[in-house]
């Protein structure tokens, strides 16, 4: 049974929403969202009493790192930023076993969103490298696209411009299309219903009859053949290189982003913004409510993309970028709590 339930826990996470209409499982209205979905099996695996389930491991699906690597196949990033990806696995400690594997009958049972975290990962990389105000990535798109110019032989530099500019226009015609298969569906049950055992085969004759008239009728109206559904599969971007209508930046370099300092590579930006520096006083430790207008374009713009190819809400996502930031930068935390600490007893 421990085996049975960690397999759907771990379809679950791994599937976006649409691949579970697309296998027939539900219907365009009655998606769930993902944090019901989050919620659902928590409570089963805790109702169920289910002992310390299987170690999660690097090499397993569950791993940010892995994780990492999934997404930035999918939202087109390039390759090279997998190893930055990972030292803040590393350096924020949530790619620990302990930390990754779910265990229902502990006290204090500590339940990982495994993918958003995954994603919220590449944010806080995006923003070490492009800072993402809405200035210092335009400046050093303006290099990599002078530098592509001059070196058109050579392995060409990441271009942060160019890059928004494919995945905005891939991004809305998606958008579109799943829009449209929402005002199209069909409201059917693929399933004949039927009255009594008896009925049955009555029934399922009478609509194969149906479907197999409909399809003779439609070849006759319609020479195109009918498009079959497609298997249903994890990545909902595919991207290809010598595809000339869209660019596939996987094997592009972060040569004008990086700089060797030593024998090591660091990045040209120094600087680094909070996604937030407020958080609950409760135990939850939540963060404050995200507002578009409060955050750059470019970042609003990274937010929104991931939340769509999670169907999550951006405020989730934020939330999560803003508990690895704390992680990742606990002195600036720690000097702004002191900060606020030390001006209220001035007021008393």
């Amino acid at each position: 049974m421990n085996m049975k339930v960690w397999y759907l826990f771990e379809i679950l996470f791994l599937f976006p929403l649409d691949v579970y209409q697309e296998m027939g499982l539900m219907d365009h209205m009655s998606w769930p969202t993902y944090e019901d979905i989050y919620k659902k099996v928590i409570e089963i695996a805790k109702f169920l009493d289910l002992p310390r389930f299987p170690d999660i491991t690097e090499d397993s699906y569950l791993h940010p790192n892995i994780l990492c690597m999934k997404y930035l196949m999918e939202v087109n990033l390039p390759d090279e930023m997998n190893d930055l990806t990972c030292q803040v696995v590393k350096m924020t400690g949530i790619g620990e076993v302990d930390f990754l594997t779910f265990d229902p009958i502990a006290k204090m049972a500590k339940t990982v969103k495994y993918d958003v975290q995954a994603v919220a990962v590449i944010v806080v990389v995006l923003k070490l490298l492009f800072l993402l105000d809405d200035n210092l990535e335009w400046t050093l798109s303006n290099i990599a696209e002078k530098y592509n110019e001059k070196n058109k032989e050579d392995k060409p530099w990441f271009d942060f411009r160019k890059w928004y500019q494919v995945m905005k226009k891939s991004i809305d015609e998606k958008k579109q299309k799943w829009e449209e298969a929402r005002a199209k569906y069909l409201w059917k049950s693929e399933k004949p219903l039927y009255h009594s055992s008896i009925d049955r085969a009555v029934v399922y004759k009478r609509r194969e009859m149906v479907v197999s008239l409909q399809k003779q009728f439609s070849a006759l109206v319609d020479s195109a053949p009918t498009v079959e559904k497609k298997s249903p599969s994890s990545f909902q971007f595919n991207w290809t290189e010598g595809d000339s209508a869209r660019t596939c930046f996987h094997g592009h370099g972060l040569q004008g982003i990086l700089k060797k300092k030593g024998q090591s590579l660091t990045t040209k930006n120094s600087l680094y913004w909070l996604s937030t520096q407020k958080f609950c006083r409760s135990y939850c430790k939540h963060v404050t409510t995200y507002e578009e207008s409060n955050f750059s374009l470019s970042y609003q713009f990274i937010i929104n993309l991931f939340s769509f190819l999670l169907r999550i809400k951006t405020s989730s996502l934020h939330e999560e970028v803003s508990l690895i930031e704390k992680i990742l930068f606990k002195r600036k935390y720690g000097k702004t709590k002191k900060k606020s600490r030390s001006r209220k007893g001035r007021k008393y």
